[in-house]
This record gives structure tokens, C-alpha cells and sequence, in this order.
């Protein structure tokens, strides 16, 4: 049988191994936190980077737009691609 000093001993080495062992899951479970917080920031930023090359994509393509849509540059292609030109008085018909 054991003697009460060893019972004591050894409920004291068992308080001492299972402190240990919650300190060490609590200190794994921050760990694993800390690493998903920190995969997190780099989505966000690969998000925040796309974002602004999407954004200055728009940008472009709106400047695009407004030069292919420019007046001059469609009455340009009218009259040299096409061989447009503007109509006679007498070719116009007004509608009522």
C-alpha cells in the first residue's frame, strides 16, 4: 500500500501533468487561430488586389467605350470606310 506522502506526490504529479496538458491544447488551439487569422489576411488582400485591378480594368474599358462611341471618330469611319456622306435636302423625309 502506498503511504500517504506518495499519495500525495502522486496526486500532485497528476495535477502537474494534466495542468501541462491543458496548457499545451489551449496553446495549440491559439497557434491554430492565429495561423487561420493570418490565411485570412492574405485572402483578404489577394481579394483587395483583385478588387483594384478589376476597378482599374473598368476604367479602361469605360475610356474605351467613350472613344469608340465618339461622334467624330463613327462620322470619320462613315465617311472613309463606308463612303458615306450627308444627305441632300431633298433626299431627307420628315415624318409626322
Amino acid at each position: 500500500m502506498l503511504a500517504t506522502g506518495e499519495k500525495k506526490r502522486g496526486t500532485k504529479l497528476f495535477r502537474l501533468i494534466v495542468i501541462a496538458l491543458m496548457f499545451m491544447a489551449i496553446t495549440l488551439v491559439y497557434v491554430w487561430f492565429r495561423i487561420s487569422i493570418t490565411k485570412i489576411d492574405y485572402r483578404i488582400a489577394e481579394e483587395m488586389h483583385r478588387g483594384d485591378s478589376l476597378l482599374e480594368e473598368n476604367r479602361k474599358l469605360k475610356v474605351e467605350t467613350a472613344t469608340l462611341k465618339s461622334p467624330h471618330r463613327i462620322e470619320s469611319i462613315a465617311r472613309t470606310k463606308l463612303g458615306m456622306c450627308y444627305p441632300e435636302r431633298d433626299q431627307v423625309i420628315f415624318l409626322k
